[in-house]
């Protein structure tokens, strides 16, 4: 291994130079606003600030599958925060996520709003207040929920461990991207030997815990994140591509990974959802439209 820094950290950090790379100028050791605007709100009972970055896609899945269903009450509006520019510190979003990070949902069905924040959080609240996609039985609810949760305690080794010091760092450092390298790939593993005894991830159902998981493994496996499939060998995790290509044969999950979409081929980008008819229009000329 080679010793890549003679850095000593010091008795006691502080915060005196930006830290690098591609996210540095919107990184900061202090929560709360760093500036004041106020969030748009549309007409459907569900409003969602949110990105298309897989966190942001688990929700828009949800949603997507249970107007499938005919809950008429899922409809949403998905307006886009672009966490590039910092919308996220706008004091609006900060009211909704103190966390501000995306995504964000505020139910405006009832006499007061509520908001819900974090991903997981979103995915349970809209399971349960719509009676789908989480198991009412306590053996197969206990299995979703233990998979809900393994990804929101694994996947941070994943994007900010291994994303980050693969593709993102300023520099490249050896033993980081080995260590998280070594833990991502021992996770691919995990879900392989799971959906080898098993057709969804929580057994013969499909539930959040798919949803969740599958923006992040199934983008992974299918070379979509970091650009890092080779690097992996994802093409060893057999079982992991079945159910990824399964899960994006369905057409909520198509639509779904479309909304608040800013990267890929225009046609597959829906920056803001409003109505299920805006999947109808051409992305491309919504996107010059933007620009006039």
């Amino acid at each position: 291994m080679s010793d890549s820094s003679n850095y000593v950290p010091p008795k006691v950090w502080t915060w005196n130079k930006a830290s690098g790379g591609r996210f540095a100028s919107i990184n900061r050791p202090v929560a709360g606003p760093t500036h004041e605007k106020e969030l748009p709100i549309g007409r459907h009972p569900l409003q969602l600030y949110s990105l298309g970055t897989p966190n942001g896609i688990k929700v828009t899945i949800l949603l997507e599958e249970l107007l499938a269903l005919g809950h008429r009450g899922a409809e949403y509006d998905a307006w886009l925060i672009n966490i590039g520019e910092g919308e996220q510190f706008g004091s609006g979003f900060v009211a909704i996520n103190p966390n501000s990070k995306i995504p964000a949902l505020v139910d405006r069905s009832g006499p007061q709003p509520i908001r819900v924040f974090e991903s997981g959080a979103i995915l349970v609240y809209l399971a349960e207040k719509f009676g789908e996609f989480l198991p009412t039985q306590a053996g197969p609810r206990a299995e979703c929920l233990s998979w809900l949760f393994w990804q929101i305690g694994s996947t941070p080794y994943l994007g900010g461990g291994f994303g980050h010091f693969y593709a993102y760092a300023p520099e490249k450092i050896e033993y980081a991207i080995d260590r998280y390298a070594m833990e991502t790939k021992r996770q691919l593993d995990v879900l392989d030997r799971r959906l080898a005894e098993s057709e969804y991830i929580a057994g013969d159902t499909y539930t959040i815990a798919d949803m969740a998981i599958l923006p992040w493994y199934g983008g992974l496996v299918k070379g979509s994140l970091y650009g890092a499939g080779e690097f992996l060998s994802v093409q060893d995790y057999k079982h992991v591509l079945r159910w990824t290509d399964m899960l994006n044969a369905r057409p909520a999950v198509k639509r779904g990974r479309m909304v608040n979409r800013t990267y890929g081929d225009p046609s597959s980008q829906l920056r803001e959802r409003h109505d299920s008819s805006d999947f109808d229009t051409k992305t491309q000329d919504k996107l010059a439209a933007d620009k006039t």
